[in-house]
Order: structure tokens, then C-alpha cells, then sequence
């Protein structure tokens, strides 16, 4: 894997001839911001050596190497998931590379179903926990001691430095936020009335079907983490409806201006 990881990043590397020290990884129908980057180099995930290839609607499949403001960003426009089929260690795949190729922040944003019932669809939330719920861990198997520890701590995943400076942002732009513990299941199905409750008890406030593989391996790699949700559905009880993927990118496309500023003034600040 080792080997792999840095043919890829070396590939990269080549391309653009540069060292940005920020990855943005682009969820559901959360694809904007590319708007906001100046492009220098787009890299289809398919010329890309031993990169997954996104098979899920609202994920384009291509990395975005750019300025955002005046820093330069490497942007995943479209993630991996579980649920593709990928194991674990693919769907992670890319976040080592990132490492690789110099960036040391990750931002990663994603679209979630919300579980607070003080909470309403389309409200932005900063991650300030995950709670792993997929049934394969990204980490399991013989440890590669150059990537990071045997054993790493999680116990400050997502970086609260970060997060205050997010909040800030919010605030001048009168943006409201929330701030949430996010739990990662593997999906496909949306979940039922019964498992919604159950997160909920177990604390979370958002549930989704991605980020939290890609965090692990990122905290394994002592990689800093900046994490955003928008909540595209609701799984509190009496407010449960059907939903569809469609509906969920229709949902994430209304709230992303505001996301996308704050992703962006976020990166300027660094």
C-alpha cells in the first residue's frame, strides 16, 4: 500500500508541480465551491494510478489543484464510499495520498440526515466528534509505522482551533451554525425510524455515510481536521418523511453559498 501511496502522490506531484498544504474533500451535492477556486489542474479520478472511481450521483470524480483567495488547495470533487463496494482501505486511499503530496489540513464536508430535534433541515453544522458505526475499520490490518502509530488517539479529531475560527466567520457574515457529533454509518438505505432514535441516544446529532473513515486515517497521519455538515433530511420522530437522493442534493445545493463561504474565508485564514 505504501508503495502505492506514493507512486500516486508522486503522479500528482508531476502535475502540479506544487506542494498546497490544504485537501478539501466535496460531499453530496456539495460540489460549489469549485466555483470559487481559481483552476490550475483538474485530474480525472480515472488518470489518476490506483484511485477508486466515484460511482454515486453528485459526485464528479475529479481532483482540483488551485488558488482559493491565495492559498493554494487540492479539492476532491467527489468522495469514495463504503457502500460502492470499496474496502476501507480504498476508500481512504485518497486522504493518504493527499498526505503525500504536502497538505497538511483537511477539510471535509458532507450532506447528513439531522437527529437534534432543535434542529431544522438545511442547517449548518461544524463537527466537533464522530461516533464509528461501519463495520470495517480503515485502520485494521498490519499498521504501517512511517504513515502513523499502532494505537493513534482520538481523542481531538476535529480541530477546535479551526472550528472557533469557522464560528467567527459565521458570526461577521451573519451566518448561523451549529456544532454536533456526527455519526458515520455505512449506508446505502436511509434509516429507519428505529436507528434514527437510537442514535440519537447514543448521542449523535447528524448521521451520514462517509467522513468518519476518512477523519481516522487523517488523525492517523496526524493530518489537522476541519469537518461541515448540512443537514439535508430529518430523522426526529413526527418529522420523518420519505427521502430520496435527489432530494438530498436539492437540499445541500440550497445551503452550500453559505458553506462554501465559510469553507472558503476558512482557508484564507490559515
Amino acid at each position: 500500500m505504501l508503495e502505492k501511496i506514493k507512486a500516486t502522490a508522486s503522479f500528482i506531484k508531476e502535475k502540479i508541480n506544487d506542494n498546497p498544504e490544504i485537501g478539501i474533500i466535496l460531499g453530496t451535492g456539495l460540489g460549489g465551491l469549485v466555483k470559487e477556486i481559481e483552476i490550475i489542474q483538474s485530474i480525472p479520478y480515472s488518470e489518476i494510478p490506483n484511485f477508486p472511481v466515484s460511482t454515486v450521483d453528485g459526485h464528479a470524480g475529479r481532483l482540483i489543484y488551485g488558488k482559493l483567495g491565495d492559498k493554494k488547495v487540492l479539492a476532491m470533487q467527489g468522495r469514495f464510499h463504503f457502500y460502492e463496494g470499496y474496502s476501507m482501505k480504498e476508500v481512504t486511499f485518497p486522504v493518504r495520498v493527499l498526505k503525500y503530496v504536502g497538505i497538511k489540513n483537511l477539510f471535509v464536508s458532507n450532506a447528513s440526515g439531522g437527529l437534534n430535534p432543535g434542529w431544522q433541515v438545511g442547517e449548518i453544522v461544524l463537527i466537533t466528534d464522530h461516533i464509528n458505526f461501519f463495520p470495517e475499520h480503515p485502520l485494521r490490518g498490519k499498521n504501517e509505522n512511517e504513515l502513523g502509530p499502532r494505537f493513534p488517539d482520538m481523542s481531538k479529531c476535529y480541530d477546535e482551533r479551526l472550528r472557533n475560527k469557522a464560528k467567527l466567520i459565521a458570526l461577521q457574515h451573519n451566518i448561523s451554525v451549529k456544532e454536533g457529533v456526527y455519526v458515520g454509518v455505512s449506508g446505502p438505505t436511509f434509516e429507519t425510524p428505529a436507528e434514527y432514535k437510537m442514535f440519537r441516544l447514543l448521542g449523535a446529532d447528524i448521521v451520514g455515510m462517509s467522513t468518519v473513515p476518512e477523519v481516522i486515517v487523517a488523525r492517523h497521519m496526524d493530518l489537522k481536521v476541519f469537518g461541515i455538515s448540512i443537514v439535508t433530511d430529518s430523522g426526529v420522530p413526527g418529522e420523518i418523511v420519505e427521502i430520496s437522493h435527489e432530494e438530498v442534493q436539492e437540499v445541500a445545493m440550497k445551503a452550500e453559498p453559505k458553506m462554501t463561504l465559510i469553507m472558503k474565508e476558512l482557508v484564507k485564514s490559515i
